[in-house]
């Protein structure tokens, strides 16, 4: 039994093992075999010596003499290294030797002279399944099938589909696993971002204290805050030569004490008499119900009545 994807994810998900069928080797670290050089040219001498040594090589197979066999078809590749049969032929011998390093390195060398070459993807696959690479295995068989299909391909491949579908599968459980993750990351992000928003908005808006507009900025900034929270807004104009205004002075500050959902605040019109015509204010005391910055109500004049029950109408609603 092999396993993979230890270790493979971030250390949040702990990813268990796959049970895989089929036999891993070890990766041979043996001295790289003798491979020809493309720049020779290959006269037809060499080419039918080459061909000698090919037929002893895969006789010395035959009878299983499989090192006599790598040293037949690298006299064969040394007299000409234009063959992509000669690599192929040897790489296949490096796969019945279990040397799957050494296989790559000649099925490679096939298919770099011949990018159609069978026998090269047939045996790269079959040694990159002995590595445990399934999925470059599969890919490597199906080329060789289409190219040239024959049993040890189907057959190889019967071994190494399951472990691919099996990985295939544990990779759409764990990629699921890391979304979901990645989305409660970013909803408690969020969360957060939220909850510092609501604190500083709070702490502007000062719940059970009357706030005494200086700046129009000062006051956009509250609105923003009271947005952000979902508050009503009562702006209060008034004057200091107002009688009613003194009246409604004290009145206004026990409803803000009662309603602390409430946004209270209180502009003198006299110093701040730019915002008060903004807001077509033309007497005081005038109350102005506001919600996400913008005027949806008022009470204009010293009463008391009215203006509790448009706090009581306004204050509650939704936002």
């Amino acid at each position: 039994m092999a396993k993979v994807g230890e270790n493979s994810f971030e250390d949040e998900i702990m990813e268990s093992d796959i049970e895989l069928e089929g036999e891993v080797v070890e990766p041979d670290d043996d001295p790289l075999q003798k491979m020809g050089d493309p720049s020779v040219e290959v006269s037809e001498e060499m080419r039918d010596k080459a061909q000698l040594y090919k037929k002893k090589g895969v006789d010395a197979l035959s009878e299983g003499k499989l090192d006599e066999a790598v040293e037949h078809l690298t006299e064969a590749i040394l007299l000409n290294p234009t063959s992509a049969i000669l690599y192929a032929a040897r790489a296949g011998v490096f796969v019945k030797m279990k040397k799957p390093n050494a296989a790559i390195l000649d099925a490679e060398a096939a298919l770099q002279i011949n990018p159609d070459s069978a026998k090269g993807y047939k045996s790269r696959g079959m040694a990159k399944a002995m590595l445990g690479k399934w999925e470059d295995a599969a890919h490597d068989l199906h080329l060789a099938a289409k190219l040239d299909f024959d049993e040890e391909i189907s057959s190889e491949l019967k071994k190494v589909e399951p472990n691919v579908h099996k990985i295939e599968e544990h990779k759409k459980k764990y990629e699921r696993l890391r979304k979901e993750r990645d989305m409660k990351k970013a909803d408690l992000e969020r969360q957060r971002r939220h909850a510092e928003e609501v604190s500083a908005a709070s702490a502007i808006l000062k719940p059970g204290d009357v706030i005494t507009i200086h700046s129009s900025n000062q006051l956009e900034e509250i609105f923003t805050a009271a947005s952000k929270l979902s508050k009503l807004v009562i702006l209060y104009f008034t004057a200091t030569w107002c009688g009613p205004c003194r009246f409604m002075g004290p009145v206004y500050k026990s409803l803000s004490e009662q309603h602390r959902n409430v946004v209270f605040l209180k502009l003198d019109i006299d110093q701040q008499g730019n915002i008060a015509h903004r807001w077509n204010v033309s007497s005081v005391p005038t109350f102005s119900c506001v919600i996400n910055g913008k005027e949806i109500d008022k009470v204009v004049g010293a009463d008391k009545t009215g203006l509790e029950r448009k706090i009581a109408e306004h204050g509650s609603r939704k936002q």
